[in-house]
């Protein structure tokens, strides 16, 4: 029997006291390719999500947040460093071996939370590369997270559909056999190992696009890989024990000292392969059941928070990286079974693309006693938790930071929000301003074959209004001149060059 009601709201007692502490736990939690539609609060979609939706219950569910691009690998980046991934011109999608993105000598938000006094951890998804290229698997990879800010870590190097398919804990692949050594290649495979192409009668999930390198648990991936065999995850296990380092990692904490967790979810991006236990929650596949099983992840580690009487005094916020997508790699039928549910909601496109669907993402925020049940329409991004979560604490945030201090609307105490907002997508900005949205002109494509995704690329300056026109249907350009000029001098004046017409080719993405 599947688990969803008990427990699924945030509790109304509190459990055990813990000790007085000054400055509030913060616990982040970042879905993978969930969509605003994908959260049931939202009344969007149809898949139910108790636990998560618990969080908007007493808390603040914001209605206009955003994630700063449309993929994963930048979205993270800004969200650690408070700056725009574009001023950073390997801020794109990685592979599993590449080297960590964020330089150590520069600010992040859990080093400034370290310098607060907090203890920091961060679990599970990660994608912003390890080590400083040409990693060798087999010995301690340095930097990693633990050199920007992080205590304790217990990371995928990439995601769940990239090699290698293994954890790393602390720098150190964890359960490494040493006469078994792990190798890595982005380039080719090694000799006599098996892909999707050579020996695709031992898939139990068939390829679409993209995945048909290394075989790992019946399931091809993205890369190639050779040994490490006793360190290799299984898939269907990652979200218990994820969700089981995290409970760990609140359990470890000294009483009296905050902390920050990071805790990334690997569901619901390709392989979709939840738990048994979820199999057929939802009439939507496996894309559908791994979110079930992702909203289950958030309500035991909630439920665990106040077991140990630290609910009370914890900062839960919820979101996701950018936005969904339902083909992308594998024939999971996510694409077949969608029916009714609506993973963008009222949204134009989604993860990749530059409509609003791309980077318009979930986002709860609760802290008993300072929140209360509302829904907010304030401008906010993931890149002003730095310098909010900095203010909220009464730290100091460093200067320099694109993060702007909206502490008081993250806390539902005000509705001013930005004024204004670069998104991204694969290189490509935009501007949101207020309600409006401004899409340059751009070369490629219209559509994304692989995945479907109307991906926002025009042959003239396009204009929409957000509120009145939240499917981007009617460009205003030739309806509204002066505002397209001043938006796009504005614009301009922000990006910089940054901004070309070919830009997806100067900096070689597709």
């Amino acid at each position: 029997m599947l688990p969803l009601a008990a427990g699924a709201v945030l509790p109304i007692l509190g459990g055990c006291v813990s000790q007085k502490q000054e400055k509030p736990n913060i616990l982040l939690i970042v879905a993978d390719d969930l969509g605003i539609g994908d959260v049931s609060c939202y009344g969007m979609g149809k898949i139910p999500t108790p636990n998560i939706d618990s969080i908007a219950a007493r808390g603040v569910r914001f209605t206009n947040a955003y994630a700063t691009s449309a993929t994963s690998t930048p979205s993270r980046y800004a969200l650690f460093t408070g700056m725009y991934p574009w001023t950073n011109p390997d801020a794109r999608i990685l592979p599993g071996d590449a080297p960590l993105l964020i330089p150590t000598d520069i600010p992040t938000l859990p080093k400034s939370l370290q310098e607060a006094g907090y203890s920091t951890a961060a679990i599970g998804k990660w994608h912003l590369g390890m080590g400083s290229g040409h990693i060798d698997w087999n010995q301690p990879i340095s930097p990693c997270a633990n050199d920007i800010g992080f205590d304790y870590s217990c990371l995928i190097a990439a995601t769940n559909d990239r090699v290698p398919t293994v954890y790393v804990e602390n720098g150190r692949v964890l359960g490494l056999d040493p006469d078994d050594p792990i190798e890595v290649s982005y380039e080719e495979n090694f000799e006599g190992e098996p892909t999707a192409l050579t020996n695709p009668e031992l898939l139990r999930l068939p390829w679409h696009h993209g995945h048909n390198n290394s075989i790992v648990n019946g399931v091809p991936r993205i890369g190639f890989m050779k040994g490490g065999t006793k360190a290799r995850w299984v898939d269907e296990e990652m979200a218990d024990y994820f969700c089981g380092l995290v409970k760990g990692e609140i359990d470890k904490q000294t009483p009296g000292k905050p902390f920050f967790i990071y805790y990334g979810l690997h569901e619901p991006h390709v392989p979709r392969l939840p738990n048994q236990r979820f199999a057929g929650a939802t009439p939507y596949g496996t894309r559908g059941d791994a979110i079930v099983e992702a909203d289950w992840c958030v309500g035991e580690v909630i439920r665990h928070l106040d077991r140990k009487g630290l609910l009370d005094n914890t900062i839960v916020l919820f979101t996701s990286d950018n936005g969904p997508v339902l083909q992308d790699g594998y024939m999971d039928l996510a694409d077949s079974l969608i029916a009714d549910h609506t993973p963008a909601g009222i949204y134009r496109g989604g993860k990749y693309s530059l409509f609003d669907g791309g980077t318009h993402i979930p986002l709860l925020v609760y802290w008993k006693g300072h929140t209360r049940a509302q829904v907010s329409d304030a401008l906010v991004s993931q890149l002003d938790f730095f310098a909010s979560l900095t203010g909220i604490i009464g730290t100091d945030t460093p200067e320099g930071l694109d993060s702007q201090d909206l502490g008081k609307a993250l806390l539902g105490k005000g509705r001013k929000g930005r004024d204004r907002l670069i998104l991204e997508a694969k290189s490509r900005l935009i501007l949101k301003e207020g309600d409006y949205v401004l899409i340059p002109p751009y070369k490629g494509a219209k559509v994304r074959k692989t995945t479907g995704t109307e991906l926002g690329n025009f042959d003239s300056w396009n204009l929409f209004n957000l509120k009145d026109d939240p499917h981007e249907d009617r460009d205003l350009a030739a309806k509204e001149p002066e505002r397209l000029e001043k938006m796009k001098r504005t614009f301009l004046d922000l990006v910089g060059d940054n901004y070309d017409y070919d830009i997806t080719a100067i900096r070689g993405q597709k």
